[in-house]
């Protein structure tokens, strides 16, 4: 992977479903008297209803990049409540979150929609924001890494060689993350960084950025970042009020050596070409790269089907 010194430090994060057009407009209207520091690359991925808003609200050279928290993979149709690539893309999207955990869990996203997704997205000319990352029973059980090396593998099934270089990753062990997540050490992280570069390098070369995200605040960020393959932190809840967010792009702006802004913002919001996977394309007939098997829970996982979890429950 190429080494930390040549690109910028990532740092976001997504609003989920939290936050009004007002409340928005508060956020950003703080950012603006922040001017973001040299070598960082900022992020927000607000929810649907405020994206355009808080692009228009945004000054047209801004160096901060916009993104959207889910889209689907087909370019429209009937699929109630989802909106498409290009409709992000027109709302002011730059990223496009995909698979994260709560995703998984609660809407059944599938590693096999995550791969539609990412395909789509970079049809779109977008950039996918792609999370990956365990739950506490695999982690106990040794197979944290089998888990993300498959999640990861299909997640960038779809793609090209030349295109993995367009895609994001962020790592998410599930049970760090929310309210009741539990940090992680360094030592327990650096593994699965060191992994995912290996299999990105492996499945075509350099991905944009390898991002941390699970707990982060100003208490970890800096510690988190000393891991060579971090490029970045993906931050929740430290981050979801303005003075929060730029008390964290302070902290890392010493760490930033890169150059910000290799991705262009998102900037006429007049819509998209129209490319990608068709209205009617199914992910209960996509073909799964890992022999048709479901992969979006513990106990389907083919990385982990042989593990024995604390108290035989999976």
């Amino acid at each position: 992977m190429t080494v930390k010194q040549n690109r910028p430090l990532w740092v976001g994060t997504s609003w989920k479903m939290n936050k009004t057009l007002a409340e928005a407009d508060s956020f950003i209207d703080q950012l603006l008297k922040f001017p973001i520091p040299n070598g960082i690359q900022a992020f927000l991925l607000p929810p649907h209803t405020a994206l355009a808003r808080v692009h228009d609200r945004l000054p047209a050279n801004s160096p901060v990049l916009l993104g959207a928290q889910n889209a689907h993979w087909a370019a429209e149709g009937p699929w109630t409540g989802e909106i498409s690539m290009r409709m992000a893309k027109d709302a002011g999207a730059t990223l496009i979150e995909i698979g994260h955990s709560e995703r998984r869990e609660h809407f059944r996203e599938t590693d096999r929609t995550v791969a539609l997704k990412v395909a789509a997205a970079v049809a779109h000319d977008l950039i996918p924001l792609i999370c990956v990352g365990e739950p506490l029973a695999v982690r106990h059980a040794g197979g944290a890494e089998d888990f993300v090396r498959v999640q990861l593998q299909i997640a960038l099934s779809e793609l090209a060689r030349p295109e993995i270089s367009q895609v994001i990753i962020a790592y998410e062990p599930i049970w760090a993350i929310g309210e009741r997540g539990v940090p992680a050490t360094v030592d327990q992280v650096a593994p699965v960084m060191a992994l995912i570069s290996d299999v990105t390098t492996t499945a075509g070369g350099d991905v944009r950025a390898v991002l941390y995200g699970g707990s982060v605040d100003s208490q970890n960020a800096i510690e988190l970042l000393r891991d060579p393959n971090t490029h970045g932190l993906f931050i929740g809840r430290a981050a979801w009020q303005a003075s929060g967010f730029i008390t964290m792009l302070k902290l890392c702006a010493p760490l930033a050596h890169g150059n910000a802004g290799p991705a262009r913002r998102n900037q006429d919001r007049q819509g998209s070409k129209d490319v990608g996977f068709d209205s009617t394309t199914n992910a209960d007939t996509y073909a799964d790269p890992v022999e048709g098997q479901r992969s979006d829970r513990p106990s389907e996982h083919p990385a982990i089907q042989s593990v024995t979890f604390p108290g035989g429950t999976q």
